[in-house]
């Protein structure tokens, strides 16, 4: 037998996030992740932005999240050599005199203004429809999820140990020490597998939200990222747009559609008049929870056990900060917010 401290089931954005907090302190840890091209983590644009929703609010925690997030995958770009980190501004055009002046009215909240670059009361970026311009947002910008997930991937490799397998439930084993897998005893197992029901978890409520985004080649160039109805965010190639997401719960096909091609199309013509060529399509699920707030915390009845997902659409930003509050509940015994306790829904255990 080979022990370790922790096993980690899973490396997407919570996963990765989990074993950088415990990379970062020394931990011994073996990682079980099999990589399928359409977990939501990897097709994701990465997007992340403190001013979001329909009636465009603070997200909840942007004080305390958006400052974590920057230093933290910066210090993983670092440790890695790799780049997949991209601070950018967010242009949302007004689609009203009336949401202008809110705007001007909102600017002046001290809550808002570190997040507020520019209210731009006229048309401020060519190729985009905005007559009566449009809201510069700071503190936003994309990850390139794929380059990130790889860059800890490698990580992991050189510091601690990468299973790419599936993880298999029959086994996992209860030991008095915490738990056994295969050849790996460790002082706990963390299971961070999005959608897919982790063992003994399977009582939280984790719904799949399946998502499509589509890819254009454009000779568009601005630096910063287009959101009204769809967003414009960067892609890999030259002249590589992302475009997304819709948001489906009633859909369950693991396949791209039609029918969400169309609606990203139509969508993108009424936000810009710049030519475009659609080149490519994605789909995955993301696991949501019904109050949108992560699901973090220990097994009821086995504390070597825990869990972190439930991230929904905004993995990018929640992962860095709380995957810390996990890993501080673990070895320090530091309470959780009951916010994202999933003791919130031990009612359903």
């Amino acid at each position: 037998m080979q022990a370790v401290d922790y096993i980690v089931v899973g490396q997407g954005l919570a996963g990765s996030a989990v074993a950088v907090q415990l990379l970062q302190r020394k931990k011994r840890i073996v990682v079980i992740d099999q990589p399928t091209g359409n977990s939501s983590s990897r097709i994701a644009a990465g997007l992340f932005n403190p001013i979001t929703g329909k009636k465009m609010t603070k997200t909840w925690l942007a004080d305390t999240l958006f400052p974590y997030l920057h230093e933290f995958y910066r210090a993983v770009e670092v440790r890695t050599a790799r780049r997949f980190f991209f601070p950018m501004p967010l242009y949302r055009p007004f689609l009203s005199i009336e949401e202008q002046n809110d705007w001007m009215a909102r600017s002046a909240e001290p809550g808002y203004a570190p997040y507020i670059d520019t209210v731009h009361r006229r048309p401020a970026i060519p190729g985009i429809h905005d007559p009566w311009g449009g809201l510069l947002l700071r503190q936003c910008g994309y990850l390139d999820t794929t380059g990130y997930i790889e860059a800890v991937r490698g990580w992991i490799t050189e510091e601690g140990t990468l299973l790419q397998t599936s993880f298999d439930p029959a086994g996992l084993h209860m030991t008095p020490h915490g738990v056994q897998y295969g050849t790996y005893t460790a002082a706990q197992i963390i299971f961070c597998q999005g959608v897919a029901p982790a063992k003994g978890f399977e009582w939280l409520p984790v719904k799949p939200l399946k998502g499509e985004t589509i890819r254009i080649k454009t000779d568009f160039q601005h630096n910063a990222i287009i959101n009204r109805g769809v967003y414009l965010v960067p892609g890999v190639g030259p002249g590589e747009r992302r475009v997304g997401a819709t948001y489906e719960f009633h859909d369950s096909t693991p396949t791209i559609t039609q029918a969400a091609k169309e609606t990203l199309d139509q969508k993108l013509k009424e936000l810009v008049d710049f030519p475009y060529e659609i080149t490519g399509q994605e789909w995955g699920f993301r696991p949501t929870v019904p109050d949108r707030r992560p699901l973090v915390g220990v097994h009821p009845e086995h504390p070597s056990v825990a869990v972190f997902t439930g991230l929904g659409t905004k993995g990018v930003s929640l992962s860095p900060y709380f995957s810390e509050v996990l890993i501080r509940r673990l070895e320090n015994q530091v309470p959780l917010n009951k916010e994202i306790d999933i003791e919130r829904y031990k009612s359903l255990y």
